[in-house]
C-alpha cells in the first residue's frame, strides 16, 4: 500500500527571519530582506544589492571547530535543519536508521571554493586546506545533517539549479511513499551572495539593477521587473508516513499530496516562452495528487523578477487552470526574500503549508503595474482566505520544473 505523507516539522533562516515564525510574520507583513551590500558596491558591478541573512553566527549552532570547517551554506542548512528536528520530535520515538536526508542545492560551497582558490595562487598548492574538497562538494550538506543526528536512512543530494530543495522535497516524498524511509529530513540552502556570484550573474545580465531602491528591487509580474535579487538561507521540514505520524500523536502541519517534474528542454538558462515547461510539471502534480485543477486555492510562484521567466509562469498557470484562475489567488514572495536559488523552494513550500494553516495567503509587494493577465497575485497586502490545497512551483537553470501540492489533512 502506498504510504500518505505529512509534514510534522519545518524550519527556516532567510534574509527576513531567523526561524519559521519570524519569516512568517515578516512575509505577512511585506516586509522585504533586500539591502545595499556595501563589500559588492564597492567592485563597481552594476548590481550591489542582495538579500543576506541578518546577524548569523554559525558557532550558535555548530561547535566552534565544526564552524570554522563549514562553508556558510551547510551551516544555514544545519539551523534551519535543528528548527524542524525540534518542532517535529520525530528522533525521540522514529529510530534513526529508518530516517534519511533528501537535500538540495544549486551551487554549494563557492565561497569556500573562492577562499581556497585564492590561497592556491598567493601560497602555492602545499597550503591549500585539507579540508577544501569536503568543505565545497554540494553533497556535504547532506552528509553534515545526517552525521550530526546519525540518520541512516536514503542520504541524496539534488543541484537542479533553482529548482534543487523542491526536487528534493519530491524525492523525500516519493522514498516515503515507497517505504524506502519511515521520515526524511528534507530541504535545502545556498549561500552566495560573495562577489563571484554577483559578478557571473551580472555578466548574464540576470539581476536587477534598481540600486537606488533596494527594497522595492524585486517586482514580480510588474511591468517593470529588470531581473532578479540574489538571496541565502535554508528551509526545511520533516516528512514522515501518516501512520507513524499519528502512532506518536506528532503534531500534523499538511499533507503532501503530489508532486510534478519536467524539463523545458529548450535553452541552458531560458524558460520555454510558453511556459510549456513549467505546464508540465503543474499538470503532473495534480495528476499525482489526483486532483482536478479548481481544487488549488493558492499557488506559490516561482515569481523571480525576470521579464521573461515570470511572463512564461503567468501563461503556464492560466493553460492549466483555465476557468478556475479566477478563483486562484498567487503569490511571488521573493518579492520580500530575494531569490534563495537552491533554497527557494523549501522555504516557499513552508510559506505555503502556513497558508493552509492560517487561512492566509502572502502578499506580492512592489506590484505597482501588474503584468496584463488575467492572474490575482495579491497585491500589496496578505488576504485571509479558505485553503485547503496549495501548490509551489520551482524553476531552474537548465529548464529543471518542480511543482509540489500540499493540502490540509482531511
Amino acid at each position: 500500500m502506498t504510504q500518505r505523507v505529512v509534514v510534522t516539522g519545518m524550519g527556516a533562516i532567510t534574509p527576513v527571519g531567523a526561524d519559521v515564525k519570524a519569516t512568517w510574520e515578516a512575509i505577512l507583513a511585506g516586509r522585504s530582506g533586500v539591502t545595499t551590500l556595501p563589500d559588492i558596491e564597492e567592485l563597481g558591478l552594476p548590481t550591489h544589492i542582495g538579500a543576506r541573512v541578518k546577524d548569523f553566527d554559525p558557532a550558535t549552532v555548530l561547535e566552534k571547530k565544526d564552524a570554522r570547517r563549514m562553508d556558510r551554506f551547510a551551516a544555514l542548512a544545519v539551523a534551519a535543519a535543528q528548527e524542524a528536528i525540534d518542532d517535529s520530535g520525530v528522533l525521540e520515538s522514529t529510530g534513526s536508521d529508518a530516517i534519511g536526508v533528501s537535500f538540495g542545492t544549486g551551487i554549494g560551497g563557492m565561497q569556500t571554493f573562492c577562499d581556497q582558490h585564492r590561497t592556491f595562487l598567493e601560497k602555492g598548492p602545499d597550503r591549500v586546506s585539507p579540508f577544501f574538497i569536503p568543505t565545497m562538494i554540494p553533497n556535504i550538506g547532506a552528509g553534515v545533517l545526517a552525521i550530526r543526528w546519525n540518520l541512516t536512512g536514503p542520504n541524496v543530494t539534488t543541484v537542479t539549479a533553482c529548482a534543487s530543495s523542491a526536487s528534493a522535497i519530491a524525492q523525500a516524498y516519493w522514498a516515503i511513499q515507497r517505504g524506502d524511509a519511515r521520515a526524511m529530513l528534507t530541504g535545502g540552502s545556498e549561500a552566495v551572495v560573495i562577489p563571484l556570484a554577483f559578478a557571473g550573474f551580472s555578466s548574464m545580465k540576470a539581476l536587477s539593477t534598481r540600486n537606488e531602491d533596494p527594497e522595492g528591487a524585486c517586482r514580480p509580474f510588474d511591468a517593470d521587473r529588470d531581473g532578479f535579487v540574489i538571496g541565502e538561507g535554508g528551509g526545511f521540514l520533516v516528512l514522515e508516513s501518516l501512520e507513524d505520524a499519528k502512532a506518536r500523536g506528532a503534531q500534523i502541519y499538511a499533507e503532501v499530496l503530489g508532486a510534478g517534474e519536467s524539463a523545458d528542454a529548450y535553452h541552458i538558462v531560458e524558460p520555454c516562452p510558453d511556459g510549456e515547461g513549467a505546464r508540465k510539471a503543474m499538470s503532473r502534480a495534480l495528476s499525482s495528487a489526483g486532483l482536478a485543477p479548481d481544487r488549488i486555492d493558492y499557488v506559490n510562484a516561482h515569481a523571480t523578477g525576470t521579464p521573461k521567466g515570470d511572463r512564461g509562469e503567468a501563461e503556464a498557470i492560466m493553460k492549466v487552470f483555465g476557468e478556475h484562475t479566477r478563483n486562484l489567488s498567487v503569490s511571488g514572495t521573493k518579492s520580500m526574500t530575494g531569490h534563495l536559488l537552491g533554497a527557494a523552494g523549501a522555504v516557499e513550500l513552508i510559506l505555503s503549508i502556513l497558508a493552509l494553516r492560517d487561512q492566509v495567503v502572502p502578499p506580492t509587494i512592489n506590484l505597482d503595474h501588474p503584468e496584463d493577465v488575467a492572474l490575482d497575485f495579491v497585491k500589496g497586502s496578505a488576504r485571509e482566505r479558505r485553503v485547503d490545497v496549495s501548490m509551489s512551483n520551482s524553476f531552474g537553470f537548465g529548464g529543471h520544473n518542480v511543482s509540489l501540492v500540499v493540502g490540509r489533512l482531511v
